[in-house]
């Protein structure tokens, strides 16, 4: 649970820091939270100072019938979440939308970095799935689904997510924020994506100043691993690796072979 909140324009963000050591902050994405993220975040908290926070219209954060919570909304609330955290270099690592909306923040609103880690992330066209195109053009028809339905659809999706298949309490825990109240934010959230959030900044990612790393689950069936194969060729200096039998649910399909990696980029940065 996070819990502490800060007002940012018609926005309530929840958020928690953790740990001692250098700032990191972790950025979940779509449908997803930072609940995510929590077994990442107690284990770098070993070494940093770990900063978890969850998106307006996403986990414990206001999800209002008007908010703005498209991706450049996104990135501005993040540039300032790091200003109100007093974070002027932290260490980032985004999954997802995380993606896109730190490296709007970055190279959009001039927000520095130690190190940034883009895990399947959402970075370059195309993106979005049959889907997300469906729900854009009729987000209210879908809003207004019988509860039963929409849960059904929903668990459905999220199951998509993954290679292995997630177990019935995690996939609970992903579907639950979704339910009874969620059930219109869930399709707002959807319909507030638009592809020029990330074309923005596509011919700037090879201005990318801090050390970065691209990691993929080798069986995401969301944003195909050939995406990352283009990220890291536009960034130019990334490194890149391939989780073999993960999907997008990296976080849960490989726990083991993710914290690794990411325990090691960040210790390997901390110490430069």
């Amino acid at each position: 649970m996070l819990s502490r909140t800060l007002d940012i324009g018609t926005h309530t963000v929840a958020w928690e820091v953790l740990g001692a050591g250098p700032p990191l902050v972790l950025c979940h994405g779509t449908p997803w939270s930072s609940w995510l993220w929590q077994p990442y975040a107690e284990l770098l908290s070993r070494w940093f100072t770990v900063h978890l926070w969850d998106m307006p219209g996403y986990g414990q954060s206001s999800k209002g019938p008007d908010e703005p919570i498209d991706l450049g909304e996104q990135g501005e609330v993040f540039a300032a979440l790091l200003e109100h955290w007093g974070l002027p270099r932290p260490h980032v690592v985004a999954h997802d939308y995380g993606g896109a909306v730190s490296l709007r923040a970055h190279l959009l609103h001039d927000r520095a970095y130690a190190s940034l880690a883009l895990v399947d992330v959402v970075a370059l066209s195309p993106w979005g799935s049959d889907f997300f195109r469906l729900v854009s053009d009729h987000a209210d028809t879908f809003a207004a689904q019988p509860a039963a339905v929409h849960e059904g659809a929903l668990k459905a999706y999220i199951a998509g997510a993954s290679h292995h298949g997630l177990s019935e309490a995690d996939l609970q825990a992903l579907v639950a924020p979704w339910l009874g109240e969620g059930q219109a934010a869930f399709y707002r959230q959807i319909a507030a994506a638009d592809e020029q959030y990330t074309t923005d900044f596509a011919d700037r990612l090879s201005m990318i100043n801090c050390p970065t790393t691209v990691i993929w689950g080798s069986e995401d069936a969301w944003i195909p691993v050939a995406q990352a194969q283009r990220l890291a060729e536009a960034i130019g200096h990334a490194e890149l690796e391939l989780v073999p039998h993960a999907g997008h649910l990296i976080q849960l399909d490989a726990p083991v072979a993710l914290s690794g990696l990411l325990t090691a980029w960040l210790l390997r940065h901390r110490r430069e």
